[in-house]
């Protein structure tokens, strides 16, 4: 990838005279992780910008990451360097359906992903993150009944670690749903010695031919630690950049999609984030993203309930 210098110039400059932080996700593409002030998971960017003195957030991710940002941090101004960054996930889980979801299933403690709107979020009791999913459900007493969404493949993956009485909500993150299960166990026959390595949002039949299992940051952990030579990635492939930074001499190989004509399985969304919309929304102070002020008082009730606990347990 061609780096332009020029323009890295002018959003150190822009940085430095705004006071503004650039958060960035694992998934964002490796020109912009290398200009963010932090990448990470979604806790992890939770905790930053919970934390961070900057006055302005630069929000290299999908905008319900952008929200909780705001959510955290409102006094701070947030950008999104693009407003179409959304979410699949988020987007299909719309506020009157779980609103409903949760009136048909009285007296249960909703748990809700992150990965929402802050809509979703202001009705939920406690959030959490595929990083720390199984220990926000330990941390409820054995006999809480919960509501879990909006990913049903994390949720029922959470679900058989733990045994707790969990109904989950019918979603899915498009990406994590579209590998190709016979081309991951043939990429692991072709290469002796390899492992798959899965986040929770991906389907069962790939979770069940899985090495390890983790969130982002976790399968980023484990290739560290981990022997193997050779890893096969079923999550958003922007990770890759940071395992190949940390174990340059280890191969890391995308799992493939269903759709055979492409190589990998890309959020188009996070990918909507460029150099150059970085650039102009420090320059412009734009496209802000504001949260009703109601919805901010509801919606952090979850998120620092799951920021104390996993504070707590060191997460």
């Amino acid at each position: 990838m061609v780096v332009n210098k020029g323009l890295i110039k002018e959003i150190e400059a822009l940085k430095k005279e705004k006071n503004a932080v650039i958060l960035a996700h694992y998934y964002q593409s490796s020109d912009i992780q290398d200009i963010a002030d932090f990448v990470g998971d979604s806790l992890a960017l939770s905790q930053k910008a919970a934390n961070t003195k900057a006055d302005m957030i630069i929000f290299a991710g999908v905008r319900f990451m952008a929200e909780t940002a705001k959510i955290l941090s409102p006094e701070k101004k947030v950008i999104i360097p693009d407003l179409l960054a959304g979410c699949s996930l988020a987007d299909s889980c719309k506020k009157e359906d779980f609103e409903k979801f949760i009136n048909d299933n009285p007296g249960r403690t909703v748990v809700t992903y992150v990965n929402t709107t802050a809509d979703i979020k202001a009705l939920s009791d406690i959030a959490c993150t595929s990083s720390n999913a199984k220990q926000i459900i330990e941390s409820l007493p054995e006999n809480e009944k919960i509501l879990f969404g909006p990913d049903r493949n994390l949720g029922n993956y959470i679900k058989s670690l733990t045994g707790r009485d969990i109904i989950v909500w019918d979603g899915a993150c498009h990406v994590h749903e579209q590998f190709s299960l016979e081309a991951v166990v043939k990429l692991r026959d072709d290469n002796r010695g390899s492992k798959i390595i899965a986040h929770p949002e991906c389907e069962r039949p790939v979770r069940m031919v899985a090495d390890y299992i983790g969130s982002t940051s976790g399968l980023l952990s484990f290739v560290s630690r981990d022997s193997s030579r050779i890893f096969i990635v079923a999550t958003e492939p922007g990770i890759i950049y940071q395992m190949k930074k940390a174990q340059p001499e280890k191969i890391f190989i995308p799992a493939p999609p269903k759709d055979s004509t492409c190589g990998c399985s890309e959020c188009s969304f996070m990918k909507l984030i460029t150099l150059e919309k970085i650039y102009k929304s420090l320059k412009f102070e734009e496209p802000e993203v504001t949260v009703d002020p109601s919805i901010i008082e509801r919606a952090a009730v979850p998120i620092k309930r799951m920021l104390e606990i996993s504070a707590k347990l060191g997460l």
